[in-house]
């Protein structure tokens, strides 16, 4: 019998990544990233059985983006048009209060995601992008989306409210969604498998740093507060965006700098967090510059600490206590200072990191905590693509 393939898709603004995989054994078949699509000097690098592939030519739209990846699969011999792919799930970032779980697309939920761009502008009409394009291409395959923010959506009423006019609030769907629900439910349910125990048993903080951050707050395997938002604007200081700001800022800039929505979009989206502070938001970068002494470089990454910090002191207080810390994502899994620093000085919670566990060479999942300490701390690759297609099946097979 031959093994079920999922092709993962996530399309951005101008790029598109995707992943062919088996779901049942977590085995990837191919793998590769479109860049720069509709902005000239386009690019794919396409990777199949050990054998890499990289191109530069003009790329106008999703369409080409995703017809040039599918030649590439054909030219490593894995031509999706013959290969029986059972689905194809997408990664979407915003489902609002209408998609709490895995969908399978049809035309009337391509229109709602396409309606919800209102709350995810630079992304959702990306996502859209995509689908449209995959649907083109396979237009037999049953194509299924992940929402970023279904893990979310039962976050209780006093974390996922803001403070302003309820019916304001409840016109324009303002409320606090989350994102990288994706990620926080897959760590957190290996984390509860590295421990041996069932999720249902677990108080859990888990860190995703990547250029985007987020963190999030467990208890018996559901989530009570989270640190995004409305947005993936709120919470931790990111790559490129702001984090947590004083909402005077934007009119004090509105009425003072005379920027835009526009322009206001820009700077705390593209133009903050590590890159607006130091200039880069590469953490190797950063590194070299600290060592280097550059005070720029050397107060971004204190700022981007001590948020880390402020969130880990308040998701201990929401939680009562908790059994696990774990950090995941490219700067969680890869930046052992970062780790170590978060959590320095807090014995007296029982949160200890083991300066040699932490700074090992090692890839996969594993812990940084001494075997004594009541807390453990984890590091766990996040795997989105692997939970995206095992939910694309469990979908399609119901029929959903």
């Amino acid at each position: 019998m031959e093994p079920i393939r999922v092709l993962v898709v996530n399309s951005g603004s101008s790029s598109i990544k995707y992943q062919l995989l088996e779901p049942d054994s977590g085995t990837i078949i191919a793998s590769g990233l479109v860049e720069r699509i509709g902005e000239g000097g386009g690019a794919i690098e396409h990777t199949a059985d050990d054998r890499t592939l990289t191109e530069h030519r003009d790329i106008p739209d999703h369409t080409a983006g995703l017809r040039l990846a599918f030649a590439k699969f054909a030219e490593t011999g894995h031509d999706l048009t013959t290969a029986g792919i059972t689905a194809v799930g997408h990664r979407v970032v915003h489902g609002g209060e209408v998609f709490y779980r895995p969908t399978l697309i049809d035309d009337a939920v391509l229109n709602t995601v396409r309606e919800l761009s209102t709350l995810a502008p630079l992304h959702n009409p990306a996502n859209v992008r995509g689908i449209m394009a995959v649907r083109e291409l396979l237009p037999d395959t049953p194509q299924v989306a992940v929402f970023d923010t279904a893990f979310f959506h039962g976050l209780p009423a006093a974390a996922k409210t803001y403070a302003i006019d309820s019916k304001i609030a409840e016109t324009h769907g303002i409320r606090r969604y989350g994102f990288h629900g994706t990620s926080h439910e897959y760590v957190s349910g290996r984390a509860a498998e590295l421990l041996g125990r069932p999720p249902e048993t677990l108080n859990q903080i888990v860190f995703h740093l990547g250029n985007g951050a987020s963190v999030s707050a467990l208890s018996g395997g559901r989530p009570v507060d989270t640190s995004m938002g409305l947005t993936p604007l709120e919470g931790l200081v990111m790559g490129t965006r702001s984090g947590d700001l004083d909402p005077g800022i934007i009119l004090h800039l509105m009425r003072t700098a005379h920027l835009d929505v526009d322009g206001i979009d820009r700077l705390l989206n593209r133009g903050s967090g590590l890159r607006g502070m130091a200039g880069v938001n590469d953490f190797r970068e950063l590194r070299h510059r600290i060592d280097a002494g550059d005070t720029a470089a050397r107060a971004a990454y204190d700022v981007y600490v001590h948020r880390l910090r402020h969130y880990l002191g308040a998701y201990l207080i929401d939680l009562g206590g908790v059994d696990a810390v774990t950090f995941t994502a490219g700067v969680g899994e890869n930046n052992p200072d970062v780790r170590a620093d978060a959590l320095a000085g807090l014995h007296r919670f029982g949160i200890v990191v083991d300066p040699e566990l932490n700074t090992a060479k090692a890839r996969g999942p594993r812990r940084i905590s001494p075997p004594q300490c009541p807390v453990q701390v984890l590091v766990i690759p996040t795997n989105e693509e692997l939970a995206i297609a095992r939910a694309a099946v469990t979908v399609t097979e119901k029929g959903q």
